[in-house]
């Protein structure tokens, strides 16, 4: 006989015994809104990660570490009284019903219904897109700024992609990639200057510039910047592992050799890349 699986009620009622002051996990009940947002953080890289590896069989772990965390603010929240964990799942079901008339005409479940044709489906799109419109002009009489509600802390290249595609949304943007490579270029050069002229500091700041350049380039081209940058991490690594591995094989570590000889390993590692068949590790 197999055993019952567990639901979200069983997940919420261990979510309550954590916290319990008396009978609960010491390290949980420590827990406040602001030490949990760095695991949070974590959670959603680690679900992101196994996918981008096609890690299927670690997806449903790091999906639930993710659902945890969700779980972990709705408990704060109803311990003091704000709101609980339904009244997340009833607010994201009426947002998402809202934001697809084209699907639920009369913003019910119910309202979803089989046989609609194509071209009631494309007249339903246009009265979403029309009402998302109204949406957005509504916003921007209300805002002070189109930039307003970019998240403060989201990682850094994934805010300057936001806020350049906010600023491009009303025409604050080149008319195509070359002017933002010469951007990128430009902003290489004030490095330049300032590390000629002997200011490290403001050297480090131009660093920032041409990287917010570099990201504009990224948002040009479709490509999101972090994971962009999580691929040429990954791919950093496995060829300074392989560089390890040739001369760990001679019995040498990369401190003992000369930075030419492991230029040469990790030219042979992105051969070997290119073409593992043909390329040994100790070349």
């Amino acid at each position: 006989m197999n055993a019952r699986r567990h639901g979200l009620d069983d997940l919420l009622s261990l979510m309550a015994v954590l916290r319990d002051p008396r009978e609960g996990c010491p390290w949980d009940v420590r827990q406040d809104w602001d030490s949990i947002v760095p695991h949070t953080l974590e959670e959603a890289y680690e679900v992101a990660d196994a996918i981008e590896r096609r890690a299927f069989d670690e997806l449903p772990g790091e999906l639930g570490d993710l659902l945890f965390q969700v779980v972990y603010y709705s408990r704060f929240a109803e311990e003091e009284g704000r709101f609980d964990f339904h009244d997340v799942v009833d607010t994201l079901t009426a947002k998402m019903l809202a934001r697809h008339p084209h699907v639920f005409p009369d913003g019910t479940l119910a309202s979803r219904r089989e046989g609609v044709s194509a071209a009631e489906v494309e007249t339903r799109q246009v009265k979403s897109n029309w009402e998302a419109l109204k949406a957005d002009e509504r916003h921007a009489r209300a805002a002070i700024s189109v930039l307003d509600d970019v998240p403060r802390n989201l990682p850094a290249l994934s805010r300057a992609a936001k806020l350049t595609k906010r600023a491009a949304r009303v025409g604050f943007d080149w008319p195509d990639e070359r002017g933002v490579i010469a951007k990128i270029r430009e902003e290489l050069d004030e490095v330049e200057q300032a590390l000629a002229e002997g200011d490290v500091d403001h050297a480090g700041e131009e660093v920032g510039d041409l990287l917010f350049a570099v990201v504009n380039l990224a948002r040009r081209l479709g490509s999101d910047p972090e994971r962009a940058l999580r691929g040429t991490n990954a791919k950093f690594e496995r060829r300074f592992q392989y560089v390890e591995r040739a001369l760990a094989d001679q019995q040498r570590r990369p401190e003992d050799v000369s930075l030419a000889e492991m230029d040469r390993h990790w030219d042979a590692a992105k051969r070997h890349e290119r073409n593992p068949s043909k390329e040994s590790l100790n070349e």
